[in-house]
């Protein structure tokens, strides 16, 4: 203890650190998190933003193996506070994607993403591959979790080949378990099984658990998809055992994926009652992550299914509707899709089951898991062969015999060979494809398929194939300039479809001996979207119709994708603070500031005036920039006008302009601020300082947005959305007839206060750092940090200029620190600074011994000393007539 107290708070902080990160790594998370809390008081105690940063981050870390994502939240928020101050951009990228984890494991994938690239720049901008490699790994996870997987395979390998680049063996083990299960569900077994033997070798022996747990439950689905239920079963033992043996509460994030794979082992054994009650109890289980919840009751709607119990399945199959977004998720869309075509295949509904399947089918085959597209052919096989239907049969049933016998899933081959003997058998007469009183299916199909446009696009030329009986479809978009891009195609591989495209779009109507027939079903971002047709016979009226009609649902289809993707005009609901601050020195950790980040972020997307309001110095001009980046006018200007010292003639010039002439000394045209500000933002600062007789015409700007420049005639139209700033009281100022009332009125659609610096004075240390960095960067002097004397100094001093005050005193210490180091009092605090905060000290001595009758104890207790201490202050301050203790 005598050791530990000579050692400087800052580098005690590291210490606790390093000493938490060991004890974490041995899976103490309890000890850790102790360790860690004592790194944080150090370092908050030595006032350094980048080891305050460090100590949230390591903390939010440990509670993510906890498992507590609130408080993960929370520490993350003040680490990135803290850490951009600091202007630690490593470890700042480290927070955004640790955070984009926590977004994504709750299901708000958009997010996540958008905290990556986030992470990803700043990982590039200090060249920092070690963490780039870890970041590019998430965003494969995030991919695999939007079951986006041919990206999801391209960011896996290339985060295994950024591992193995910088030699690290423990990313190396992770990315390679990631890699392996992405070749599962893409159908590459044998690829898979490599990878994951090699993972078991480069494994290190700190995540030796984790790992193996991870490549056990990878294996369990090899085998699963295999046939193999008792090797299946044996693996899901192995991965339950390595998972457990990192505590309760770490491996329950690991065992949702293995209970909902156990109940899918259950369902592939004939255990449906088993089935159905594990996924109720992980359905039910609280703090189930909401992609494991979704998958339970998919699962139990399937055991339901192959029980028999089908009025249980419908309803249980409806409850999941609610809750599925396809455009997130549209690998649990074509699980659901297949369900919901055996309920009506059960029910004695083939038109409405073949329609389901075959969009089921469409939506596996666009992510590329050829092991579920393959299940929904063989549904479709099973279906047609039973109708008759023996050309669609044999295609569907191959299809499938082909990808379980790649992937040698004996058991569902063999189910495959046996739909292929009902082909001899009589058929039921019920139609099953497209005859023309199936069309209403044919529309709901297309409609389903109205959430994503490329699953639009295949089941558009997958209809028209069926309606028309043609040779083959294709959807495809024309540029200008005469190039074609095929969207989808049905009935020709690529080559042909683009022969065909680029016939279609030269206006061409012949296809060989036949025809053929086009029609336009919209825009897309690059040109025209077309649909073809190629025929060898010629269409009858009532094929000719129902092309026509397909077109017409493709069509409003395509115009739903579009509006489904825009981004909406108003955001009504808050979302949690963003880490990355709203703009660089926008330092944001303290309640107050908190809220005025939740004011600001409800104005994304709006286009409302604001009226700012606070002290001078607060940062009201920043709180300006900041509402405009995060407008739909961030890409136009941001323009500046201080309405302080100016005359009515000079604003009434500068804001509204002139022509040439209207005046004595208008030599030239005169464009004013506002024009200048076109779509963009205009800020008008002190806007109490505005001359009266300009009020007028900035009302009915506001009002009309219309200005009349001095010499024209006539009015003009302007888009600019208008900010304003004050540190006055309008609203006074309003009644004593200094500013009109409606204009005041006008302005304060939105009101803004920025606190004062002293309402906020736990940001003091994180603001300090920043303007200290910025000057050395700027001055290219050498990097110092304010000694502690000095910081204790700034949190109890005033600061009537606020934030402007403190950038002053902070700023000259650079060039008056000599070659780094740490700046203290004597260099970074004027005397005014240091008497006054002398003067503070002895007015709050003075007080509370009064108040205590002078018992020293009673008052070093109050004011938060040491008896010891407070004898020093006394002493320094040169106070006589204290008592002595009287307890």
């Amino acid at each position: 203890d005598v050791l530990r107290e000579q050692i400087p708070p800052a580098r005690l902080s590291t210490l606790w650190r390093l000493h938490g990160r060991i004890v974490m790594a041995r899976g103490e998370q309890s000890r850790a998190i102790a360790l860690h809390t004592r790194a944080l008081k150090q370092a908050e105690l030595a006032h350094d933003s980048r080891a305050i940063g460090l100590a949230h981050l390591e903390l939010g870390l440990c509670y993510k193996q906890v498992g507590d994502s609130g408080i993960v939240r929370e520490h993350l928020t003040e680490a990135a506070s803290a850490l951009h101050a600091a202007g630690d951009r490593r470890h700042l990228a480290l927070v955004h994607s640790l955070s984009a984890v926590l977004l994504a494991q709750s299901g708000r994938y958009d997010e996540a993403t958008a905290a990556l690239r986030q992470a990803e720049r700043l990982a590039l901008a200090i060249q920092a591959d070690d963490v780039l490699a870890g970041i590019v790994h998430n965003q494969a996870n995030v991919a695999l979790m939007r079951h986006r997987h041919e990206q999801a395979l391209a960011l896996a390998e290339r985060s295994v080949s950024l591992h193995q680049n910088i030699g690290s063996g423990h990313g190396l083990a992770v990315a390679l378990a990631t890699l392996g299960q992405i070749c599962v569900l893409l159908g590459d077994l044998e690829r898979a099984e490599q990878i994951l033997n090699r993972t078991l070798e480069v494994r290190s022996p700190v995540q030796f658990r984790e790992t193996t747990g991870a490549v056990f439950d990878t294996l369990a689905q090899i085998h699963l998809m295999r046939g193999s239920y008792e090797r299946a079963g044996e693996y899901l033992r192995h991965a339950s055992e390595a998972y457990g043996a990192l505590g309760s509460q770490t491996s329950r994030w690991y065992e949702w994926s293995l209970k909902v794979l156990a109940a899918k082992l259950a369902i592939r054994r004939g255990a449906f009652h088993e089935a159905i009650t594990a996924a109720d109890e992980i359905a039910r289980s609280p703090g189930v992550p909401p992609a494991e919840a979704l998958q339970a009751d998919l699962v139990a709607c399937e055991a339901l299914v192959s029980a028999g119990r089908l009025q249980e399945a419908e309803q249980r199959l409806a409850e999941c509707e609610t809750r599925l977004d396809p455009r997130t998720t549209p690998g649990n869309w074509g699980e659901y899709l297949r369900l919901r075509g055996a309920l009506h295949d059960r029910a004695g509904r083939p038109t409405e089951a073949y329609h389901d399947f075959a969009q089921s089918a469409t939506v596996f085959d666009l992510l590329g898991e050829r092991y579920q597209a393959a299940l929904s052919h063989l549904a479709l096989g099973r279906l047609a062969a039973r109708a008759g239907s023996r050309p669609a049969a044999e295609r569907y049933l191959k299809q499938a015999a082909n990808v379980f016998g790649t992937l040698g899933a004996q058991r569902d081959l063999d189910e495959a060979e046996k739909a292929t003997e009902l082909l001899s058998q009589p058929s039921t007469g019920v139609y099953v494809s497209s005859p023309a009183d199936a069309d209403d299916a044919i529309v709901r199909r297309l409609v389903d398929a109205a959430i994503l446009p490329e699953l639009l696009a295949r089941e558009t030329a997958s209809a028209l194939v069926e309606v028309t009986q043609a040779d083959a479809a294709i959807v495809f978009v024309g540029s200008p300039g005469g190039e074609v891009r095929v969207v989808a195609a049905a009935g020709c591989d690529m080559d042909v479809a683009r022969a065909i495209a680029r016939a279609a779009t030269y206006g061409s109507s012949a296809y060989g001996e036949g025809l053929l027939v086009t029609d336009t079903i919209g825009r897309d971002y690059d040109g025209i979207r077309s649909c073809t047709i190629a025929t060898s016979r010629t269409l009858a009226h009532p094929a000719m119709r129902r092309f026509r009609m397909i077109t017409a649902v493709a069509r409003q289809g395509f115009e739903l994708c579009g509006v489904r993707e825009r981004p909406p005009q108003m955001v009504e609901t808050v979302n949690e603070r963003p880490l990355e601050p709203l703009l660089p020195g926008f330092v944001c950790a303290s309640a107050p500031m908190n809220r005025l980040v939740e004011q600001i972020q409800r104005l994304q997307g709006h286009d409302l005036t604001v009226l700012i309001t606070g002290e001078s110095g607060t940062g009201k001009d920043l709180v300006a920039r900041a509402i405009h980046v995060g407008s739909p006018r961030s890409s136009a200007m941001f323009l500046p006008y201080n309405c302080t010292t100016t005359t009515r003639e000079l604003a009434d010039s500068q804001l509204f302009g002139h022509r040439r002439g209207s005046f004595t000394g208008a030599v030239t045209d005169q464009q004013g601020l506002i024009r200048a500000a076109a779509v963009g933002t205009l800020f008008l600062d002190e806007i109490g300082d505005l001359p009266l007789d300009i009020q007028p015409k900035l009302l009915r700007f506001l009002e009309q947005s219309e200005i009349m420049p001095v010499g024209e005639t006539r009015p003009q139209r302007v888009d600019v959305r208008v900010l304003a700033a004050t540190n006055a009281d309008l609203e006074q100022r309003g009644s004593e007839g200094k500013f009109r009332e409606d204009l005041y009125y006008r302005l304060s659609v939105i009101r803004i206060h920025v606190p004062p610096l002293r309402e906020r004075r736990e940001e003091i240390p994180h603001l300090s750092t920043f303007f200290l960095r910025e000057a050395t960067e700027r001055l290219g002097k050498p990097y110092v940090q304010l000694g502690s004397a000095t910081l204790d100094l700034f949190a109890t001093y005033w600061w009537p200029g606020n934030v402007r005050q403190l950038r002053n005193l902070t700023a000259p210490s650079p060039s008056s620190s000599a070659t780094g180091g740490s700046a203290g009092a004597t260099t970074a605090v004027p005397g005014n600074l240091a008497a006054a905060v002398e003067r503070v000290e002895r007015e709050m001595i003075r007080a509370t011994l009064a108040r205590t009758g002078g018992n020293i104890s009673e008052t070093a207790r109050v004011l938060g000393l040491t008896r010891r201490g407070l004898y020093l202050k006394l002493r320094r301050l040169g106070i006589e007539g204290a008592g002595s203790d009287t307890e």
